[in-house]
């Protein structure tokens, strides 16, 4: 116990006699420590002021950036761009490039630009001759101005619907100035104006109502009847067909019959000619063959007669020729060989 007390005196002594140093540093250590916290509390402020300044301008250029790109559009070699502003159209864009719009207030729609090609439904038609057919067309178009095509139909398939509608009204038109066989006949001059005529006339009516688009070609596919009248139809063409065969084939027999009786009469006048020239050469020629005859036996007239003897045998005795005549008559002396 006494060695304790003893420790603990010595300790306070020595800290009376020396000062309590410790505390001193410890003091010092507190000080220090003080001004830097507050000399970095004075730093602090100034270093965060200007990361947020840095922050927000970064942050906006950014935010610009994007806008910018978001407001930026493409412009392709087939295609309208048009630019509304609050809904109103203020401009299109037709040649290719990069263009851009104003942000927030304006917005970027597309239109074709190209070539399209619209099918229309069949319709059914009467002609002049008050037949119905049934046509099957197609239009090739394209937009020209599609600042008059929205502000006259608003959409691209309201525009297909108005054109339609003046297609089907002019070809009606078209061909109900023509009868049935004209239409059918692909070969009739009348069926290969329609086609020009009726793109003409539709162009006009689009012009004038400021649509905007152009028909190119309007093209007839096909016609056909309706399905309750095809057979009548089909009837009556075999019997009319059937009727110019008929008549094709009386023609045929008559132009037969005049042909082979003209060949016979030029026959009948050819052989009378040929036999009455025959005849004359041959009787010039039995005649001219007398004379010689009459020339050459003259000059010797019992061989003459010996010649004519022998030619009268080539022509009566054959192989069962039996003649009877006297033993002394000249032809059974000469028969026998007797010839005195």
């Amino acid at each position: 116990m006494s060695n304790n007390n003893f420790d603990g005196d010595l300790e306070k002594f020595v800290k009376r006699l020396f000062g309590d140093k410790t505390k001193k540093n410890s003091k010092n250590v507190e000080a220090v420590d003080a001004e830097s916290a507050t000399i970095k509390k004075e730093k602090q402020p100034k270093n965060m002021r200007k990361w947020a300044t840095s922050a927000l301008i970064i942050t906006a250029v950014f935010v610009m950036a994007i806008i910018a790109f978001a407001n930026l559009y493409i412009v392709k070699e087939n295609e309208y761009k048009i630019v509304r502003q609050f809904g109103e159209v203020v401009k299109y864009e037709s040649e290719p490039g990069l263009h851009m719009k104003i942000p927030f207030i304006q917005s970027v729609t597309t239109l074709p630009k190209n070539l399209m090609t619209y099918d229309m439904m069949q319709e059914e038609i009467n002609t002049k001759d008050k037949k119905r057919i049934i046509i099957d067309n197609y239009a090739v178009w394209r937009v020209i101005d599609p600042k008059a095509l929205i502000s006259s139909a608003g959409t691209l398939p309201n525009a297909e619907r108005r054109m339609s509608e003046f297609i089907y009204s002019v070809i009606r038109t078209e061909l109900g100035k023509l009868d049935y066989d004209q239409i059918i006949n692909a070969g009739d001059s009348s069926r290969g104006d329609i086609n020009d005529s009726v793109t003409l006339r539709v162009n006009e009516l689009l012009a004038n109502d400021n649509y905007g688009i152009e028909v190119i070609d309007v093209r007839i596919r096909r016609t056909d009847l309706p399905p309750e009248n095809e057979q009548a139809i089909f009837t009556r063409m075999i019997s009319e067909r059937e009727k110019t065969a008929q008549t094709y084939l009386s023609q045929g027999d008559a132009e037969k019959r005049a042909i082979e009786a003209s060949t016979d009469r030029e026959v009948q006048t050819l052989l009378a000619k040929a036999n009455r020239e025959a005849a004359v050469i041959i009787a010039e020629g039995e005649a001219e063959a007398a004379k010689i005859y009459n020339d050459t036996f003259s000059q010797d007239p019992e061989f003459y007669s010996l010649y004519r003897t022998l030619e009268s045998y080539k022509k009566t005795i054959g192989d069962d020729t039996v003649i009877i005549i006297p033993s002394d008559s000249p032809y059974a002396k000469i028969l026998s060989g007797y010839l005195e």
